[in-house]
């Protein structure tokens, strides 16, 4: 048997946990009579499963006769492409706009392939995957508005980073993006993990629950140490695996977000290491980082809100943050 997990990101592994419910919840939706929005937003940190549920939602949705699915690049021309794609003889729609007058604007075309598509009692769910804010997504989503406006069957599914979704809601016309439902890739359970890597190691429940933990339930986490555990399952050496563990993390995922992260970002990162070297707990007080740190209340609830938005930093405990990330200080403290 070839190993079941993968270390490459948005490719579905034999061995994943899914997240059935969030997924479920935005394909009812989009399938009801009366459907609560027409465009959902998909955000979290690299590697936190963002793609994986797209091309489930992606699959799911074309098992139903009525749907057609199209995924767009963002860093491409969108609009084009989406007429294009949207080739209505392919799709078994008929061929009655071939002779109507030529149509030079891509808007125009659109909106009569769209008509059609309505009488023909089909929907259209467009994809686009780590969305970023340039002039193709700009010009895409603008017209996406006009055409929900205009009654159309049409939805969309976007997937991006926090800043990258932030900043494409705040751009001038698209505030309606504001109101679109937001899924945050939440970590996956501990309970889960260890019981999937029980079943596919059958090493016992200590050890799959010390590799579980390890995970903190980061998504990209669990693929990358399954990984590395069934290379060594026969003879496995724990310190050589959470070596290479640390290394797959550095180069895949944790220098990229290091490199995304302001200066000050990165002061409040590294203030977070001082005090957790200088504790077990692994939980660090707000108050004692705010006063290492000398900001007021006001400016370090900015920071410490940005660093939480971006999947880096935890405040499930009151009064207190940690990371978030799995092994983030054993990695990033040789950055600082």
């Amino acid at each position: 048997m070839s190993n079941p997990f993968t270390l490459s990101f948005g490719k579905e592994p034999t061995e994943f946990i899914s997240r059935l419910s969030q997924t479920n919840e935005i394909i009812e939706d989009f399938n009801s009579k009366d459907p609560v929005s027409q465009v959902y937003m998909i955000t979290g940190v690299r590697g936190s499963g963002k793609t994986v549920m797209l091309t489930k939602i992606k699959k799911m949705i074309s098992e139903y006769n009525d749907w057609i699915v199209i995924e767009l690049s963002p860093i491409k021309e969108m609009l084009n492409t989406l007429v294009a794609k949207l080739d209505l003889s392919k799709f078994g729609l008929g061929v009655s706009i071939e002779n109507e007058p030529p149509v030079y604007d891509v808007e125009t075309a659109l909106s009569k392939m769209l008509s059609e598509l309505k009488k023909k009692g089909k929907k259209l769910l467009i994809a686009v995957d780590e969305t970023v804010v340039n002039n193709y997504v700009r010009e895409f989503t603008s017209v996406f508005q006009i055409l929900m406006r205009d009654e159309y069957p049409v939805f969309l599914v976007m997937t991006g980073l926090f800043e990258n979704i932030h900043d494409l809601q705040n751009q001038d016309g698209l505030t309606f993006l504001f109101r679109a439902p937001k899924v945050v890739m939440a970590p996956l359970s501990i309970g889960a993990i260890s019981k999937t890597y029980d079943r596919v190691f059958n090493c016992g429940t200590e050890r799959t629950k010390e590799l579980a933990e390890l995970t903190k339930g980061y998504p990209y986490a669990f693929q990358v140490l399954g990984y590395l555990y069934w290379n060594q399952k026969d003879n496995p050496d724990m310190e050589e695996v959470v070596q290479q563990y640390d290394q797959y993390l550095e180069e895949y995922v944790y220098s990229k977000i290091w490199s995304e992260l302001s200066t000050k970002d990165k002061s409040i990162v590294g203030g977070i290491v001082e005090e957790l070297d200088e504790n077990d707990s692994g939980l660090v007080k707000n108050s004692s980082l705010r006063e290492r740190l000398g900001l007021s209340s006001g400016e370090f609830s900015v920071y410490r809100d940005r660093l939480v938005r971006k999947g880096i930093l935890d405040t499930s405990n009151y009064g207190y943050i940690s990371f978030k990330l799995p092994r983030f200080k054993e990695i990033v403290k040789y950055w600082i």
